[in-house]
């Protein structure tokens, strides 16, 4: 139980603090004595030395006593300074070096406190006095003395402040308390560095960081021994070399966050240490518990496959039990190492081992999916191996193998679909006969038969709905057509009554047994007597979680994620209701009321913030019901405006119109920053517990500006390819060539220009900035050119707007192309205006024809005109409609001056003619 661990924990901390704190004062204790009674006395001298100095001093005697004494007593402290100097610490961890310090300072402070004494002090004096050889040699030996005694002094006291991290490093229960220490060491160790006057230098400071990391290191390899780890419960295993990796990894993090921190202050001598000697070794262990982990985390892997699941659902136990086995062979190596694999030295055996272990690891995993492609064509129960590959989704295993298992949702639908074939046969074998249960009679005992066949396949069905996209395939719409499909789907969390239907049926057997005169239990009929009461506080009840779910199934996705904590906090209004309140409670009903006040409060935040979702919904909605192409209206039934017309009155109309999108857009910031106050009591638009919220706007406006374009080009289109014309355009002739007016490439260039900047309106849309409702500010881009992020963006590239963007302007195209194919006919009257009437006219003259020919000419030109006033004179071919009376007009008025031309051509011929005739007559005249 989580209470009892973190009781045990607490239990293991206060006895390793009470025992280090023992040993503390054991040391103390330990100290004093050596201080009181000294390991060296210095020998005092012989002879009495009462008197004055003077006259001790002028004794020849009594001065060479003395000085043979403090001969002996110069002897003594070199001697025993010189044994303290060669002195080593006696160990490798940190504690050692304190322990060390210790014991030197016991022995000099032992020697410098003798040397303090009364006699030890005159009997220097009388030397003075005396003048003799020895005041020389006195000073530096006790100057040695001072000297090394105030290191050690220094040092003890400095190194006791951090004497208790190095016990929990040595000492303490656990990683947990070592990780816990390493910080608070790391900065008392910054202190020692700045205060004191030894540790101050990196000879000094180097080995202790020395001593701390083999500490840590060695720690590390008492508790991870490779022959016990594989053999301890694998959260055991896995938490301990996990812990001792975050150990090693802390221990460098520390001090390099220690050596950030005295770099930053600029006031302290910087730690330059040599790195390979503090993290050679840590770091490689580090690495060694870093596969370890790998290693362990494989091995679960394979057992959360190959558990009791697959065994159930394959029918196949003995081979899964060899894969097991093969799985628990995988650190077999690692327990039988015959060299220390936290050992530099052993790297490349370390190395080899690994390889090894994941050269086999493939092998079984090759070997998983080969299992599991056989288990799942012969499957005992679709349902079993549903629940099963459910469980690996959300579980951690192989990939490789998830991944096949992930693949089985096709196998799984086939064996439903098989029992489905099974259960029909079932029911139609035995429809005029069904079998019934003892004591069913005959109508009751068939549908409750049938009913059971039916439960038999919905309920497996009822599984797969938990996966949409098994049901999204071909087999699943199959399998879903053969069983009936729930539509219901809880949301939040879903609470009961707990007042058994027995209680109400034990409260009226009571109410009739005594009226009938028999005797009830003294406890039914308590519960009897209380009938009002439960029936006030069930009513109760049910009327507030009908309430609360109702409200609770209003909530869409993002409002549930948006109300979380408010959801939360509701819960634990009625928490009391399931962990603590019965039904012989005294407080039933004001809990209820509590609970009803609470949910009040939840429905009036509820209430308001779909007042501000309307809101914005309704300006979506406003914005996807915009017309981008509103194209003007016919001038009247045979006149519509012309192409630059039409398309510039659709801009016109679409420039309005987006300005009053854009302004619906910018109103829906400020309606989710009103919904932030409401929920996290801040006006900021751009708060972290709003950020899937803002998302979800963010995804409604793209989806209604995706919406908007794609509906607009689509409708456009069909106006395109409809048969009421939209705009009109004229024929003109321009010699030689019949053309349109505008030209077809100009009103290709007008359609396409009105398709792009239907498009490009969404850049008046910008993005909101990422986990806000607030607008991107413009971005430099390249040559310091502002670059707006909008949805133009994203709705660009759609592949369906890109269709429709594309197919308007072909189909533009093509109806001009049919509409030229229709001018074609009009090409046979070319040479109306193709000929020179004046070359031509001179040549048919030349050759003097008779009045037939020119008569035949007259009514060739005659009928030309004729035809052309037959012609319809306009054309409509989809939304174009073409006006071919200017073009008529022209091919009449060319045809006329034709006729014209050949009119005075015979006027001057028979003029001609007549001219000759009158000379001829007149000569006739006058011969007669």
């Amino acid at each position: 139980m989580p209470g009892e661990a973190a009781e045990y924990h607490s239990i293991q901390l206060i006895r390793d603090e009470f025992l280090m704190n023992v040993q503390k004062f054991a040391s103390h204790i330990q100290r004093t004595m050596q201080q009181l009674e000294g390991e060296i006395k210095l020998e005092m001298p012989t002879i009495s030395v009462e008197g004055e100095v003077s006259d001790l001093a002028a004794d020849p005697e009594t001065v060479e006593i003395l000085e043979q004494c403090v001969i002996n007593w110069l002897n003594q402290i070199s001697t025993a300074v010189e044994a303290q100097l060669k002195k080593t610490p006696q160990g490798k961890g940190p504690l050692a070096e304190i322990e060390f310090w210790r014991e030197r300072s016991a022995t000099l402070s032992a020697l410098y406190e003798q040397t303090k004494l009364p006699i030890v002090r005159k009997v220097l004096d009388v030397i003075r006095e005396s003048d003799s050889m020895l005041v020389a040699n006195l000073q530096p030996v006790f100057t040695e003395l001072f000297k090394f005694h105030t290191e050690a002094s220094d040092n003890v006291r400095f190194l006791s402040t951090v004497e208790r991290y190095f016990k929990n490093i040595t000492h303490g229960s656990g990683f947990n308390v070592v990780l816990d220490t390493i910080p608070s060491m790391m900065s008392a160790l910054r202190m020692v560095w700045i205060i004191s006057r030894h540790y101050n230098r990196d000879e000094r400071m180097i080995p202790l960081m020395e001593r701390i990391a083999w500490e840590i290191a060695e720690r590390v390899c008492r508790v991870v021994n490779l022959r016990t780890l594989f053999k301890e419960s694998r959260a055991s295993a896995q938490n301990k070399t996990s812990d001792a990796r975050n150990t090693l990894k802390l221990w460098k993090k520390a001090y390099f966050d220690t050596r950030a921190k005295i770099e930053a202050s600029g006031r302290e001598a910087r730690w330059e240490f040599d790195r390979k000697r503090l993290f050679e070794r840590t770091d490689y262990m580090a690495a060694i518990c870093q596969d370890l982990c790998d290693v362990l985390q494989v091995l679960e892997e394979f057992y959360n496959i190959f558990g009791p699941e697959l065994k159930a659902v394959t029918g196949d136990p003995k081979r899964i039990d060899d894969v097991l086995c093969r799985v628990d062979g995988l650190v077999t190596p690692m327990e039988n190492l015959t060299f220390d694999p936290f050992s530099i030295k052993s790297s490349q055996f370390w190395k080899y081992v690994m390889d090894e272990f994941k050269i086999e690891v493939l092998v079984i995993e090759k070997e998983a999916k080969n299992f599991i492609d056989e288990s799942f064509k012969t499957l005992r129960s679709a349902e079993a191996a549903f629940d099963m590959l459910l469980k690996f989704k959300h579980i951690r295993s192989r990939e490789a193998v998830n991944r096949q298992m992930m693949m089985k949702f096709n196998d799984i639908l086939a064996q439903y679909c098989k029992e489905i074939d099974i259960i029909n046969k079932i029911f139609v074998q035995n429809l005029e006969n069904p079998p019934l249960c003892k004591n069913h009679p005959p109508v009751a005992g068939a549908i409750y038969w049938e009913r059971s066949l039916f439960f038999r396949i919905k309920h497996t069905i009822l599984r797969f709905q938990e996966v949409q996209e098994i049901l999204d395939s071909d087999q699943g719409q199959e399998c879903s057509t053969a069983a009936e499909e729930p539509s219901t789907l809880d949301r939040g969390a879903v609470f009961a009554i707990n007042f058994s239907p027995a209680l109400r049926e034990i409260i009226n057997e009571t109410k009739y047994l005594e009226q009938l005169g028999f005797t009830v239990p003294e406890l039914a009929r308590n519960i009897a007597l209380q009938e009002d009461k439960f029936l006030r506080y069930t009513d109760g009840i049910q009327r507030m979680l009908d309430h609360y779910h109702t409200l609770i199934g209003t909530l869409n996705e993002a409002e549930s994620v948006l109300l979380n904590d408010h959801s939360q906090e509701l819960l634990r209004v009625f928490r009391s209701g399931y962990k603590r309140l019965n039904w012989n409670s005294l407080g039933i009903g004001d809990y209820i009321t509590w609970c009803k006040q609470a949910i009040g409060k939840f429905e009036s935040l509820v209430h308001q913030i779909h007042k501000n979702a309307d809101d914005i919904s309704s300006r979506l909605a406003l914005i996807e019901a915009t017309n981008l192409f509103k194209y003007p209206a016919a001038k009247s039934e045979e006149e519509l405006p012309g192409v630059k017309e039409f398309f510039e009155h659709i801009e016109r109309e679409r420039a309005r119109d987006v300005d009053h999108m854009v302004r619906w857009y910018l109103a829906i910031g400020p309606l989710l920053t009103k919904v932030e106050g409401l929920v996290v009591h801040t006006n900021t638009g751009k708060a972290p517990r709003l950020a899937s919220y803002y998302e979800y706007w963010e995804k409604k406006i793209y989806e209604v500006l995706t919406k908007l374009i794609l509906k607009n080009l689509q409708s456009f289109n069909s106006l395109i390819l409809g048969n009421v014309p939209l705009f009109q355009t004229e024929t003109i002739l321009t010699a030689p060539e019949i053309i349109l007016h505008p030209n077809t490439s100009e009103i290709d260039k007008m359609c396409f220009h009105c398709v792009r900047n239907c498009v490009e309106i969404t850049k008046h849309f910008v993005r909101w900035m990422n986990g806000s409702c607030i607008e991107c500010p413009p971005q430099k881009g390249e040559e310091e050119e502002a670059v707006i992020i909008s949805f133009y963006n994203d709705i660009s590239l759609n592949p369906q707007i890109i269709e429709q963007a594309v197919m308007i302007p072909q189909n533009v195209h093509r109806i001009l192309i049919n509409l030229m194919k229709y001018l074609q006919k009009w090409k046979r009257y070319r040479p109306l205006w193709k000929l020179d009437k004046a070359i031509v006219m001179e040549k048919f003259a030349a050759k003097r024809p008779p009045c037939v020919a020119y008569d035949e000419k007259l009514q060739f030109y005659s009928k030309i005109t004729y035809e052309v006033t037959r012609h319809p004179l306009i054309k409509d071919e989809h939304c174009i409609r073409l006006q071919l009376g200017p073009l008529a007009n022209t091919v009449q008025e060319n045809a006329k001056s034709w006729v014209i031309s050949l009119g005075k051509l015979l006027n001057e011929s028979a003029r001609e003619e007549l001219y000759n005739l009158h000379e001829e007559m007149e000569v006739l005249n006058r011969c007669v």
